[in-house]
């Protein structure tokens, strides 16, 4: 045990024995199919299969593998609008994430410095942000319907390559993932020493100087803090978007495996969700350690 711990093997052995205690309990609670030949009314010799278990219809690790091997290795292959590889899947939702993440990020960020340097602005829209904070997705995408109803733009081949769907989607996702950005931003720009105005101020430094010499570096670990929080949030909301306008992706294929009753697609979906999650705050992470002042 010492060598392991002087090795720091832990941090790695130990999640895998969590990882295999859930399999475990996965497999316990999974139903098994029960394949029996009898003889019926007619004197027909018939196969039946029947599931048993706690949860009979949860597919077992096993048979959740087998269903989604074709989608993990072919994780780049288009059979189909909605039948794709799982990375395919996995880049369309990323490039709709980014979009929204970064329009959030736009919108977001000067909203904060003026929350954190304006005590009137704080005043004035501070309750509305509490109020429109908890509201969630679904609410917000029939709102953006309605607010980008009719637009089409159109490509080179004719057909509609940015329309009403998309558009509401980037809103979604950039409305629901950009408060805890302003939030962040906010308590960092409070959060500068007023020594370092004042000397902005005997320096007789611009405005400009101010917030890119002082503010920004100041409030920039507060505000990856909220960088981090809303790529989180942006991550979570595109699978409920995709779930409601039907587009490619991975919400887009869970919903489509949910109405065809495919319970191991499902879990492929849930468990690559989840893995993109933590690879993209991992990579969050790393950005803001780069970032971080002392």
């Amino acid at each position: 045990m010492n060598l392991i711990s002087k090795l720091k093997l832990d941090s790695f052995l130990l999640p895998l024995v969590a990882l295999a205690v859930c399999i475990g309990i996965w497999a316990l609670v999974a139903g098994k199919s029960n394949t029996i030949t009898k003889t019926d009314d007619w004197g027909d010799t018939v196969t039946v299969t029947t599931r048993e278990g706690i949860s009979k219809d949860l597919p077992s690790p096993v048979e959740t593998w087998t269903a989604s091997k074709p989608y993990i290795t072919q994780p780049v292959a288009k059979r189909g609008e909605l039948d794709q590889g799982i990375l395919r899947f996995t880049w369309l939702s990323l490039k709709l994430v980014a979009q929204g993440y970064l329009l959030a990020l736009l919108v977001a960020t000067p909203i904060g410095f003026l929350l954190g340097l304006s005590k009137n602005f704080t005043k004035a829209f501070d309750p509305l942000i509490q109020i429109l904070r908890p509201v969630s997705p679904l609410a917000w995408l029939p709102l953006g319907m309605v607010i980008f109803s009719g637009l089409k733009i159109m490509g080179p081949d004719g057909r509609v390559s940015f329309g009403t769907s998309d558009a509401a989607a980037l809103f979604t996702i950039a409305v629901c993932s950009m408060w805890p950005t302003v939030l962040n931003t906010a308590v960092g720009v409070r959060a500068v020493p007023q020594d370092y105005l004042n000397v902005a101020k005997v320096l007789k430094l611009s405005r400009t100087k101010t917030l890119f010499k002082i503010l920004i570096p100041s409030a920039l670990p507060y505000m990856f803090t909220g960088f981090r929080l809303s790529l989180g949030i942006a991550w979570l909301v595109i699978v409920a978007v995709e779930m409601l306008i039907g587009k490619p992706g991975v919400g887009g294929f869970l919903w489509q495996q949910y109405n065809a009753n495919s319970f191991a697609h499902i879990i492929l979906c849930i468990l690559t969700i989840g893995v993109v999650g933590y690879v993209l705050d991992r990579l969050m992470s790393l950005v803001e350690g780069r970032f971080r002042t002392a």
